[in-house]
């Protein structure tokens, strides 16, 4: 991209995570995940000398950047970008391989998965702007660009950030709509990275990785519920996982059935059928709470359940989304059968229907 060209402007949606969480933050575990059409949108044009990272998250001021020893460095020392530097450490590390030459540029990011006052709704807004940095660099350094290579590029940026997480939101955000999902065993990858280049990498199959389009049948509503308490995703799986360490037994068998649930509800969706998905839902929001309950982890807050109960009163099948602890809850319906009565009553409780559609390429952006 020569100065003066067009401003690459780059869109990629946030996430919710529906069914399988926790397990899949192991290898070969699987989840369903949706994007959703609220989105990041990151602006990337040419400099020289000196490039800039700007967010509407952080202040609208921008943070300086230079080069020394060819590897990019902040100018302020406490910097909250550390997705996006992962994201162009990464893809940069990539575009030097194949024999690319490193220039300057200026990103502007932008972003509507959080509420005019920040305040977060759990939309996955670490994992979206990190496809969409990959994606504006790829473009920016004309990289092939295949779904798959900017999937793997933006989980080995975000993993070298976060380390437990599964990376699913990262899918979403890249391959849009209704998604089976399960991560790849990252021990593997760790290793090849050490000894391989990362093209090598990731021009090759990852063990257990799946992603996977689903179908989803006509009449299927589904509705979003926000509680109005963010959670961190990450401080709860933390505190799953040092638990599991000491109940490796317990926690093999949550592994166990959280997989024959989910495998039942990506069977419900193949077959388009509404009442397995249903009941997969109603099951997997079963084995989370006792999850939560055994090791002490608040996954379903008072208000998350006061949310799903007033959610069955009106014929849904509901449960937490993501981690829980706050943010949303999922609700599925049979047509539109209790939506607006059950909304009526979410909105005397406090809680806030999300307008949240399932976002697939090519639709809205």
């Amino acid at each position: 991209m020569k100065e003066g060209e067009n401003v690459i402007e780059v869109s990629v949606p946030g996430k919710l995570f529906i069914a399988g969480e926790y397990a899949v933050v192991e290898a070969g575990y699987p989840a369903v995940v949706i994007a959703v059409d609220q989105f990041i949108t990151v602006s990337l044009s040419k400099t020289e000398k000196v490039g800039s990272i700007q967010s509407s998250q952080y202040g609208d001021l921008p943070i300086k950047w230079v080069r020394r020893n060819g590897e990019l460095v902040l100018d302020k020392r406490e910097n909250p970008f550390h997705y996006i530097l992962a994201a162009i450490r990464i893809t940069e590390n990539y575009a030097k391989e194949i024999g690319r030459e490193l220039g300057f540029f200026d990103l502007v990011i932008s972003s509507e998965l959080d509420n005019s006052k920040g305040r977060k709704y759990g939309l996955g807004s670490s994992g979206a702007v990190t496809v969409a940095t990959v994606r504006a660099l790829a473009q920016f350094y004309e990289l092939e660009a295949t779904d798959e290579i900017i999937y793997k590029l933006s989980a080995l940026a975000h993993l070298a950030v976060q380390g437990n997480g599964s990376t699913g939101d990262i899918a979403a955000s890249v391959y849009t709509g209704w998604i089976a999902f399960s991560t790849f065993d990252k021990e593997w990858v760790e290793k090849r990275l050490e000894t391989e280049s990362l093209g090598e990498l990731i021009h090759q199959p990852w063990p257990k990785l799946r992603i996977e389009r689903l179908p989803v049948p006509k009449k299927l509503r589904l509705l979003i519920g926000w509680t109005g308490t963010p959670a961190s995703t990450a401080n709860l799986v933390d505190k799953v996982q040092q638990a599991s360490e000491t109940e490796k037994d317990y926690y093999q068998q949550f592994l166990d059935e959280s997989k024959k649930i989910v495998e039942k509800l990506i069977t419900g969706f193949k077959e388009k059928n509404i009442t397995i998905i249903q009941q997969q839902i109603t099951e997997n929001r079963k084995l989370l709470k006792q999850l939560g309950k055994h090791f002490g982890v608040n996954i379903e807050t008072k208000k998350l359940e006061r949310m799903i109960e007033l959610a069955k009163a009106h014929h849904g099948a509901a449960k937490s989304s993501g981690a829980g602890g706050g943010d949303c809850g999922v609700v599925f319906f049979k047509e539109k059968d209790g939506i607006i009565p059950l909304v009526n009553d979410w909105e005397k409780e406090g809680i806030t229907p999300l307008p949240l559609h399932v976002y697939e390429k090519g639709e809205n952006v």
